[in-house]
């Protein structure tokens, strides 16, 4: 059993005049923060805006890259050769640096962003190109992927400090990839049943498939996803049942060791 997690949320999702997710009411109730950059959402004053959200509740900071897709909200798979995956990611790794700098902190983590993430599970090349991307940005940055994907492989074997993620709002394919959005049942979206989810990722360490087979996974990091309808419901519901299970929650940084 973890004795310690680390609770996330995908946020700064939104753009413009476009609002997605309740960052506001999320915050008080995780310990790390995925802020979008730009690409796949989020905006210059939606990027200020989430890192001093963050930094109020004391919420470690990371970046949330994603392909070039606003469109497409980063969730569709873009053809992009490594060298370009590797100067996305180092170029909106370093749009948020600047503005948690500008807020008195530095970043924590990295974790890339929809499509970008699960290409980069399966795909080696792409995932090291995520990989330089991060080493180039700061050596100490803990880069979170899909646990046992390829992303976290190539960060082991590139010496980053790696944290594995497993997913409560997500469910899971009997390889322990995540089911695709485009297929019905890929969401948990009731509180109950992504907090009983959690619990037995943190506690067990396993994660029962779409199809039933029991799959087995150490992870460091559990995701809410922040466009979530009941989002903040999950992240309470989540809280409640780790306490009650003796789980302290707790930011990556303050245990993911190299």
């Amino acid at each position: 059993m973890n004795k310690q997690i680390d609770l996330n949320c995908d946020v700064g999702e939104s753009y413009g005049a476009y609002r997605i997710g309740a960052d506001d009411a999320l915050m008080p109730w995780i310990t790390s923060a995925n802020i979008a950059c730009g690409y796949h959402a989020g905006d210059p004053l939606v990027m200020d805006e989430t890192v001093r959200l963050a930094v109020r509740h004391g919420v470690a900071i990371g970046a949330h890259p994603g392909f070039p897709d606003l469109l497409g909200f980063g969730r569709r798979a873009m053809q992009l050769a490594p060298d370009e995956v590797e100067n996305d990611v180092l170029y909106q790794v370093g749009a948020l640096a600047a503005f948690a700098r500008a807020a008195g902190v530095e970043l924590a983590h990295v974790k890339p962003h929809g499509a970008l993430y699960n290409v980069a599970a399966r795909e080696v090349e792409t995932a090291r190109a995520i990989v330089r991307g991060v080493a180039r940005a700061g050596s100490d940055l803990i880069l979170v992927g899909l646990a046992g994907s390829a992303l976290v492989e190539a960060a082991r074997e590139a010496g980053l400090i790696v944290a594995s993620e497993g997913f409560a709002d997500r469910i899971y394919n009997p390889d322990g990839t995540l089911r695709s959005r485009r297929l019905p049942g890929a969401l948990l979206e009731s509180p109950a049943a992504a907090a009983e989810q959690a619990l037995r990722i943190a506690r067990d360490g396993t994660v029962t498939s779409h199809t039933g087979e029991e799959i087995s996974l150490h992870v460091d990091t559990i995701c809410i996803h922040g466009d979530t309808p009941a989002a903040v419901e999950i992240a309470q519901a989540i809280r409640q049942k780790l306490a009650q299970a003796g789980i302290e929650v707790a930011p990556l940084g303050s245990f993911v060791r190299r």
